[in-house]
């Protein structure tokens, strides 16, 4: 089970161990972060789990889609490491990850 720091909307850093087969979204959801809203429950609908990603993992996650693309463009606070939560997979490749929860919009 990888083990990640995820960092709020006010810069606090926490630890989680993530279960591998599960996403990202779900990980940080069922955790108690309550700022990620994951309004469409991971359908890749709505942009409401927007995180940004270490840049030393882009590398590991899998090709953003086109929808995933489309709905980041609709965020103000869109970077080139901006990824939805809802479609990275946890595996054992992203031991050590740190995402930030993006500002909503």
């Amino acid at each position: 089970m990888p083990n990640l720091i995820v960092v709020n909307q006010a810069g606090e850093e926490s630890a989680l161990d993530a279960p591998v087969g599960r996403t990202l979204m779900e990980t940080i959801r069922d955790a108690g972060f309550d700022e990620l809203l994951a309004l469409c429950g991971g359908c890749c609908s709505c942009a409401t789990c927007h995180v940004h990603v270490d840049p030393a993992f882009m590398d590991k996650l899998p090709k953003m889609s086109e929808d995933e693309n489309d709905l980041l463009d609709s965020s103000d606070h869109r970077n080139e490491y901006s990824r939805l939560s809802c479609q990275i997979p946890v595996t054992p490749a992203l031991e050590g990850l740190r995402v930030t929860i993006a500002q909503e919009d």
